[in-house]
């Protein structure tokens, strides 16, 4: 008996970013959710989660494990993760298709309890991590991929600022993917139809 075919994604020739034309969940994430403005605390800190995951691995592997991450971690309530600590880092190793990577998982309580902090003192996580494009979108204008850079001194100020409150993962280039995601900065290239011109 053959196996069933899978279906193969072939991307319009539409000028959209390369990064987002090789499978159909890279492109559906691509159009609906990145670069696109969050202020939303919860979906912040997912996507805060989600980069760090990614360190060392390849995107397209995290956004399969999406799903995963969503429900060990309580679809990323803060509060809720506050309370947890790393005494359930293994029950979510074993029971979850997320990254088994010990330090990650344990990262998600211990930063849910810094985010959680500067939620009291900042008013909310957006507006802690917004101050560093001074609360409105940067929108770049990059001709191809290749010009886009890992991390920008906006990143780094990022990334120091959330070490030094206890947050872990979150390296400069980190904090720029993070950045790219939740829309801090447009860095769809010109040509691409999802770029805010």
């Amino acid at each position: 008996m053959s196996k069933p075919q899978q279906s193969t994604f072939i991307a319009p020739d539409d000028g959209t970013c390369g990064w987002a034309q090789n499978t159909q969940i890279e492109r559906h994430y691509h159009d609906n959710e990145w670069g696109i403005p969050s202020f939303d605390d919860r979906h912040l800190f997912e996507c805060l989660t989600l980069e760090g995951a990614q360190a060392g691995l390849s995107w397209l592997t995290v956004l399969r494990k999406r799903e995963g991450y969503q429900k060990a971690f309580l679809n990323f309530d803060i509060d809720e993760l506050a309370k947890l600590d790393h005494s359930n880092v293994e029950f979510i190793k074993e029971n979850y298709d997320i990254v088994r990577h010990k330090g990650k998982i344990a990262s998600v309580y211990s930063n849910a309890r810094a985010a959680v902090i500067l939620q009291r003192e900042f008013g909310s996580l957006s507006h802690a991590l917004w101050q560093f494009v001074d609360h409105k979108p940067v929108t770049n204008h990059w001709q191809s991929l290749n010009e886009i850079p890992a991390f920008t001194e906006q990143s780094k100020a990022m990334s120091k600022f959330l070490k030094k409150r206890g947050f872990k993962f979150v390296g400069e280039t980190i904090c720029y993917a993070f950045m790219q995601a939740v829309g801090m900065v447009d860095d769809h290239i010109v040509s691409c139809p999802a770029k805010q011109h």
